[in-house]
């Protein structure tokens, strides 16, 4: 039994759509610069696919195929993982992050600052007490 030409077209926009998008395009190649610092680019990849196609009625024997398809690709820069001294931090893009995504990224900056805080208290204690 022969292939039918939708098949082939969806096959080849499937190929094209993997070909254009990998685990590469979300989680980008790591940029190190010159201090040891590390930069990861974290994208949004969003596709669509559409595909049609209908036999069409002929007066001689060969089987006619009208048909076409399409794909679409948005991607989007959203993060930056940044390592450095051994440390990550997520840092987002999005100049229109909501406000509640804003306080979620400071707790990590206000959870140092108290760790830090609390270290220094402890160590002047110690000092005291000598």
């Amino acid at each position: 039994m022969n292939n039918h030409p939708i098949k082939d077209m969806m096959g080849v926009t499937m190929e094209k759509i993997k070909e254009m998008v990998d685990v590469n395009t979300i989680i980008g190649e790591p940029i190190v610069i010159a201090d040891g610092t590390t930069i990861i680019p974290i994208s949004k990849v969003s596709f669509g696919f559409a595909s049609g196609g209908s036999d069409l009625p002929a007066k001689i024997e060969k089987e006619l195929f009208g048909g076409g398809t399409g794909a679409g690709v948005s991607i989007q820069p959203i993060a930056f993982l940044v390592i450095i001294n051994g440390e990550a931090k997520l840092l987002q893009v999005s100049m229109n992050a909501s406000s509640q995504n804003a306080i979620i990224n400071l707790i990590p900056d206000v959870v140092d600052k108290i760790s830090d805080l609390m270290g220094n208290t402890k160590k002047s204690d110690k000092n005291e007490n000598k």
